[in-house]
């Protein structure tokens, strides 16, 4: 299963105290794939550095980008689907470019995703995720 996750998604799962810690194992666990551009890996870093610190940021970043799971995506494309919000077209983009199965977030400017009939992308809570990999 291939996924574009969100910043807000990510930056709760990396302690081991968070409810949604199970993102991150499953992560590391190789459970699902996660599809990245150079844009998000430097919000996930620019956000990390700012909520944690320099050494955790760096030990994610790192993670993430020694992971096999992780797949590299270019976006040729800018779709601009989400007015409301335009910083979030970078995970749109990277999604229709690697062809996922989910955005994964709790972003309501992603809803409006919901009513567009092309190009066609599947938007996920972090809840309905946890019930998504479970059957995996």
């Amino acid at each position: 299963m291939k996924i574009v996750l969100d910043t807000n998604c990510l930056l709760p799962s990396i302690f081991s105290k968070s409810p949604y810690h199970w993102v991150w194992e499953a992560f590391c666990e190789a459970r699902y794939t996660l599809c990245c551009s150079t844009d998000i890996i430097q919000e996930y870093e620019e956000l990390l550095t700012h909520f944690y610190s320099v050494e955790i940021s760096e030990s994610v970043i790192s993670t993430i980008l020694n992971a096999a799971n992780l797949e590299q995506v270019t976006p040729y494309y800018k779709w601009n689907l989400i007015a409301d919000d335009a910083d979030d077209n970078k995970f749109v983009d990277c999604a229709l470019n690697a062809g996922v199965d989910y955005i994964v977030t709790n972003d309501k400017h992603f809803n409006i995703l919901k009513f567009i009939d092309f190009p066609q992308v599947k938007v996920v809570d972090i809840e309905t995720f946890r019930t998504i990999i479970s059957l995996y």
